[in-house]
């Protein structure tokens, strides 16, 4: 088993799967992984849409990323789209935002999506996240409540290339400041 050290090191944005669908049960435990994460005041803002089958990825694929001129034609290699919302229906979270002017929800979903995405590099898996879509038509496509909103999708499958290639990244010195 690979440390998390390794994981992190290794984990890379995968743009090109294998035609081969994605077990039940690992999804399982990427959710699972992603649930156990923490949140401020413990509200769990996070839903997980799984599009997996044909129907429902083309209609995230058609509705939300289809009409926008960034080229997005390699998800629909993925076995499926996780198709990461919040839900914003909790107060505390609405009133922290407008005092502090931070959004912990998005705070709390990317802490979700990190340990989602590392727990699919352990299992095999590969993901990318995509960032520009429009979430309205994706949350209308799948027949979601409107109190949700679309954050991310993440795209997930087997790499269709295993060699891992080093990534650039900037110094430590670049990026941090001792005082």
């Amino acid at each position: 088993m690979k440390t998390l050290d390794e994981l992190i090191s290794e984990r890379r944005s995968v743009r090109a799967y294998e035609d081969k669908p994605v077990e039940k049960e690992k999804i399982e435990l990427l959710i699972e992984a992603a649930r156990l994460a923490p949140s401020a005041c413990n509200k769990q803002p996070w839903f997980f849409v799984i599009a997996q089958s044909p129907k429902a990825k083309e209609a995230v694929f058609e509705k939300g990323l289809g009409e926008i001129m960034v080229s997005n034609s390699w998800a629909k290699t993925a076995a499926a789209i996780i198709v990461v919302c919040s839900k914003t229906e909790f107060l505390i979270h609405n009133i922290a935002e407008k005092i502090q002017g931070v959004d912990y929800h998005l705070i709390d979903i990317g802490i979700a999506c990190q340990n989602l995405v590392l727990k699919a590099w352990e299992l095999g898996l590969g993901t990318c996240y995509i960032g520009w879509f429009n979430g309205k038509k994706i949350l209308k496509a799948l027949e979601l409540p409107s109190s949700y909103k679309v954050e991310c999708l993440i795209t997930l499958g087997y790499p269709k290339d295993k060699e891992i290639k080093p990534t650039g990244r900037k110094n430590i010195e670049e990026i941090m400041l001792w005082k």
